[in-house]
């Protein structure tokens, strides 16, 4: 028969006999600190060895390293995992902070949040309830409401921390979906599942939002049908005279109207929808107006570029990305409302979580807000980023990225090599290589461009299509790239766009005859 006494040392393994030093505790702190101190330094190895932004290996040549391993089998010290990690991971993994990479909304991170990631996974605060949180949830609250007020809103405002945008835009529609229906049918979706007038909801976005508006629409339950996309001006931002034609045409269906959704920074352009005139056409037709700005946030930050979000004040929703425009790490976003009376229409309470009592007693759940429970503390990040940094610092990262996005297109414009597709009003960039003498198929030859880039891994682009018609795309997240970063990057683009000419130029041409 086991027994124990108070002078037993905490934590034993009663089968061993040996602590369980792998536990986080103060008894542990010299395990913590050592462990740590190894991570530290294989991350500092990272940051030395990646002299381009990605490594080049291939999916099969990588598997096979993954083949053997044994789970069954494991390490007795931290240089053996490390040494494992970095083969498996870290030599391969895709640099955001190396100035080459312009590829996709992938930002470097600034240090303040990298540090407070250390104090978010050791202490493992759970932001859901406040007995599990207590200092957490207000930190998380006074970020929120600073949201807010660089929004616009008013006191009436509120908000809560998300996984990501894809998140933030659900939230957004579900709201949209259960206020039009127990607004204006009296049909509480929350209790009764979805009316019969669901199948006839529309929800009205530019052709260029992000696609987890469809997909989300398809988690609603109202379908992919549901969503009416509107094309775009010359300058690919909702064209608002056609989004009124498809409202109007909607209504004469006999279809329902429920939310409109306006982009503030598209993922391929970069460009902002006409947010006030959106506004006022969503208050005319009485339909939810939801902002995606989880690009466009940034401009949050700068007094110099702020007027391109005029109108964002209006919305009923607003999804932001912290981890795309504030330089935070994944995962940090925010959802944010209007009037915090909205989020009553996803409140559920449980008598072992949040009990209704708790709102009496004046106790802030923010699992109240939430379509998650148990969430990380990603809030700290940006606190001790704005507690160190502020927005003005971050602002200027903004203003930088901008204005050297500029400079990229005043490049391309002038080399007559290449075609730009479009001015950004942040930075993203859509253009492709066509040297005039080259008789080839454009397409084919700039997928093989990003392609061979990709492969040889020095420079990471992205590509898109626009009107069936592959292009490259320049996403500039990263105030330390310059223009000689990008110069070099055309260099590169060009060089692999001739290697095709060479390759492909003679064959074609033999066709042809």
């Amino acid at each position: 028969m086991l027994t124990s006494t108070l002078e037993e040392p905490a934590f034993i393994d009663f089968l061993t006999g040996n602590p369980t030093k792998e536990i986080f505790h103060h008894e542990n702190e010299n395990e913590y600190l050592h462990a740590v101190g190894k991570v530290t330094q294989s991350v500092k190895k990272f940051l030395n060895n990646n002299k381009q932004p990605f490594s080049g290996i291939s999916p099969a040549n990588l598997k096979s390293l993954f083949d053997a391993i044994d789970f069954e089998k494991t390490h007795d010290n931290y240089d053996a995992l490390l040494n494992e990690v970095e083969q498996l991971y870290t030599n391969h993994a895709v640099a955001f902070h190396h100035p080459a990479y312009i590829a996709h909304l992938n930002c470097p991170v600034v240090i303040p949040a990298v540090a407070a990631e250390v104090m978010i996974s050791a202490i493992n605060s759970s932001i859901d309830t406040w007995d599990q949180s207590a200092g957490g949830t207000l930190i998380e609250k006074k970020l929120v409401e600073w949201t807010c007020d660089q929004i616009g809103y008013s006191k009436t405002a509120d908000g809560i921390f998300t996984s990501g945008g894809t998140q933030s835009n659900l939230m957004g529609l579900l709201l949209a979906r259960d206020h039009y229906a127990i607004t204006v049918l009296n049909h509480n979706i929350k209790v009764n599942g979805l009316p019969q007038e669901a199948s006839r909801f529309r929800i009205f976005v530019s052709e260029k939002a992000h696609f987890s508006i469809q997909k989300n629409a398809s988690l609603l339950g109202l379908g992919e049908k549901s969503v009416i996309k509107i094309k775009t001006d010359r300058s690919f931002r909702m064209n608002i005279v056609l989004l009124e034609d498809a409202i109007k045409r909607a209504l004469s269906q006999g279809n329902i109207p429920i939310a409109i959704v306006g982009t503030a920074g598209t993922t391929d352009f970069g460009n902002v929808d006409p947010l006030r005139e959106i506004a006022a056409i969503s208050k005319k037709y009485k339909t939810w107006f939801h902002i995606d700005a989880a690009y466009g946030c940034g401009l949050l930050l700068t007094d110099k570029y702020r007027n391109l979000l005029q109108g964002i004040e209006l919305a009923h929703s607003v999804t932001v990305d912290y981890h795309k425009s504030f330089f935070q790490p994944v995962s940090s976003s925010g959802f944010l409302v209007r009037d915090k009376n909205f989020f009553n229409l996803i409140t559920h309470h449980a008598d072992y979580l949040n009990p209704k009592d708790h709102d009496e007693d004046g106790l802030p759940n923010q699992v109240n807000k939430s379509i998650q429970t148990t969430r990380r503390f990603d809030a700290l990040k940006l606190w001790f980023t704005l507690r160190m940094m502020g927005r003005e610092k971050l602002g200027s990262y903004f203003d930088t990225i901008i204005e050297t996005a500029a400079k990229i297109a005043d490049l391309l414009r002038l080399d007559g090599d290449f075609e730009l597709m479009n001015e950004s009003d942040i930075s993203a960039l859509v253009f492709r290589y066509h040297p005039k003498n080259a008789r080839l198929d454009v397409c084919a030859m700039n997928q093989y461009i990003k392609k061979t880039m990709f492969n040889e891994g020095k420079a990471l682009i992205a590509g898109t299509k626009i009107n069936q018609q592959f292009y490259l795309k320049f996403t500039l997240l990263n105030p330390i790239t310059t223009i000689n970063d990008i110069e070099n990057i055309i260099k590169i683009i060009k060089k692999h766009g001739n290697e095709y000419v060479t390759l492909n130029q003679a064959s074609a041409d033999f066709r042809r005859n």
